[in-house]
């Protein structure tokens, strides 16, 4: 009953289109598009953080590698629920966008996984009510943008936004254990 309630509210959510948001989707989904925002979050960690950035950026990279991995190998391997550009039963329904479809398995959308994981991890970090609503804002609409896209159902983006909010939090925590140390450690800033 929750697949087939999964499948009709994206069939409705994936029929809201048109050639104008199919550029912007299509846009949004990628990742290149998004390196100037990485840019400025790492800047701006940079200046906070100042001696501990470089811990923080393997932290960073840790979550990274993380959410993106057990996205999946813990998830899509595991699961192998169909994309519903790639279910049978759908044909003919699912609105794709320039024919891309993506790998057969979609279950957790990993673009969902890795964007919340980064949102997450970054508002904690940054600690700014105006950055953290316009970066969960921006999770949001790139985890839209793959059921818009036809490459995911709804049930993937939320799992997959769960994931990424969960390995986001999980690095956080570690950072700040590993932060306190090191403000207590006075040898550490003596090296």
């Amino acid at each position: 009953m929750l697949e087939r309630l999964d499948q009709q509210l994206f069939l409705f959510l994936n029929s809201i289109n048109s050639p104008f948001w199919d550029k912007v989707m299509y846009a949004v989904s990628g990742t290149a598009i998004w390196i100037p925002l990485y840019i400025v979050i790492l800047i701006f960690m940079a200046k906070k953080y100042r001696r501990k950035f470089l811990v923080l950026v393997l932290f960073i990279t840790v979550a990274v590698l993380i959410a993106d991995q057990s996205s999946v190998r813990l998830f899509k391997n595991a699961f192998e629920r169909l994309r519903p550009c790639h279910e049978p039963a759908l044909s003919g329904l699912v609105h794709i966008v320039k024919g891309e479809c993506g790998g057969l398995y979609g279950f957790v959308s990993s673009h969902a996984t890795n964007s919340f994981n980064v949102a997450l991890l970054s508002l904690l970090l940054i600690k700014n009510k105006w950055y953290s609503a316009f970066i969960i804002f921006w999770a949001a609409v790139i985890s839209y943008s793959r059921i818009y896209l036809g490459v995911h159902y709804p049930g993937d983006v939320i799992c997959g936004a769960l994931l990424g909010s969960l390995v986001g939090w999980i690095i956080f925590k570690l950072f700040e254990l590993t932060d306190d140390k090191m403000l207590n450690d006075k040898e550490f800033f003596k090296k």
